[in-house]
């Protein structure tokens, strides 16, 4: 199996890019992000790639970086969800959009990568929420408590999730402020991390 291209950028396309290695011009499929992340033709590219074997064919799909082929791999695993669909959902949204999204049973941000509908998307949720948190983007993982706890502690247990999840702590303390004031006495842990999910993943 072909674990990465180090070669030539001959061509960039809409979906897909050509490496040149040694002479041999590879048709590599890949993210909109890994694509607008490779040098313009014809600088040096180092590409990962992740090779599918078919009957009929032998399938190149290019990452620029691990985290992404590693949820390239998780989402394939879903049924429904082949390789093109894949694709789209990284093209749509980051390894850490996707954790939130997860996370936060966020259906509406799944569905706006092409080729996933309502019942796909709720799929996904299914079987991978539990599996997020400990996916590149996801931290540790972290299971989000729905008791309600004191105000001061639950922004102390919000700031503490969200650092297990990746995020810095001058990062994430604004906005974990700015949604306890939103929601007043009625925040709750789990609507707090929540809701500061979905802020950090903009």
């Amino acid at each position: 199996m072909i674990a990465f291209l180090c070669g030539l950028v001959i061509q960039v396309d809409l979906g897909s890019c050509v490496i040149d290695v040694n002479g041999v011009g590879y048709l590599v499929a890949a993210s909109t992000r890994t694509l607008a992340a490779l040098p313009n033709p014809p600088e040096k590219a180092r590409i990962m790639v992740e090779t599918v074997v078919r009957e009929d064919a032998i399938l190149l799909y290019g990452f620029m970086e691990s985290a992404e082929r590693e949820w390239f791999r998780l989402l394939t695993s879903v049924q429904g969800v082949g390789a093109k669909v894949a694709l789209g959902i990284l093209s749509t949204l980051s390894p850490g959009e996707l954790v939130a999204a997860l996370m936060t049973s966020d259906k509406a941000s799944l569905t706006r990568a092409p080729g996933v509908g309502g019942r796909l998307a709720e799929r996904i949720l299914t079987e991978l929420r539990d599996k997020a948190g400990k996916m590149p983007g996801g931290g540790g993982g972290i299971t989000i408590p729905a008791m309600a706890t004191p105000a001061g502690s639950i922004e102390a247990d919000a700031l503490m999730a969200l650092a297990g999840l990746g995020f810095r702590r001058a990062e994430a303390a604004p906005v974990v402020r700015k949604v306890m004031d939103a929601h007043g006495a009625a925040a709750t842990l789990d609507l707090v991390i929540r809701d500061s999910l979905k802020d950090l993943a903009r």
